[in-house]
């Protein structure tokens, strides 16, 4: 089991991702209300909030899938740069948001997957296109990853022949074969029949146990508390708690995550 001691400051490395004062509008509403979060290498954080609470945007965010509306967020300590254009703020450089989504990869609830190709051609398809790393060289690391994941039997498949916990497994061999600074997690299991849920949740143990920096939303509470090195509880597009598993969990520590947690056990 993974030690849910919140990760120890490297000296002075700075945060693998690092959000701040994160805005997010759509028309008159306000998703997102100042948002403030970083993560260091090898930390595992987990988002929870209810439905609305800005959780996917959040994250959606993070890779540019949703242009914030103010906020900065740096991965690597690279700043994705924005600019203003008559439709609103922007990137500034789509160069810059293919190499942040390369750094930061996301595995989706719906998997995502091309339909018209392979699983391994899936896997290989940014390495080989995006990063322009050798064909050759990015089949032998999708073949590894596919093993890594249990799918080895399935690399010639196409998405349609696989189970929905095929499928997401195929979708974090993907994610992975972009070597990310961060895994970025948007509710992996909530697509899936409750018997195929244990699977996925399986390799992302073993991703946290190897020390992979990930962040991850999830309305797996009990997967959440076991192996985040910290809890982010967001309530109305606010960060209503934050801390160790530990902390989160004790009791009268937070009055509504403490209703959050009784509503959803």
């Amino acid at each position: 089991m993974r030690d849910n001691r919140q990760a120890e400051p490297a000296g002075k490395a700075r945060p693998v991702i690092s959000i701040s004062d994160l805005r997010k509008k759509f028309g008159g509403l306000e998703v997102l209300k100042g948002i403030s979060l970083a993560a260091d290498q090898g930390e595992v954080i987990t988002i929870l909030g209810s439905s609305g609470s800005g959780k996917s945007t959040m994250l959606r965010c993070v890779n540019m899938l949703e242009v914030p509306t103010s906020g900065t967020i740096a991965i690597d300590g690279e700043v994705i740069e924005m600019r203003s254009t008559r439709q609103g703020i922007q990137p500034a450089s789509r160069k810059q948001v293919d190499r942040i989504r390369s750094k930061a990869a996301m595995v989706f609830q719906s998997f995502n997957l091309w339909s018209h190709m392979t699983v391994l051609e899936n896997v290989i398809e940014a390495p080989v296109h995006v990063q322009k790393r050798p064909r050759q060289e990015c089949i032998a690391e999708a073949e590894m990853l596919l093993a890594k994941v249990g799918l080895s039997a399935k690399k010639e498949s196409y998405p349609r022949h696989l189970s929905g916990g095929q499928q997401q497994r195929a979708a974090i061999a993907r994610a992975l074969a972009q070597k990310p600074s961060v895994l970025l997690f948007d509710e992996p299991t909530s697509a899936l029949d409750p018997e195929l849920v244990g699977e996925v949740l399986k390799v992302m143990r073993e991703l946290a146990d190897e020390g992979r920096t990930m962040l991850i939303v999830t309305h797996e509470i009990a997967f959440a508390r076991e192996v985040s090195n910290r809890i982010v509880f967001l309530d109305g597009g606010r960060i209503e708690a934050s801390g160790t598993p530990a902390e989160l969990f004790a009791e009268g520590t937070n009055e509504r995550f403490s209703r959050f947690v009784s509503r959803n056990n």
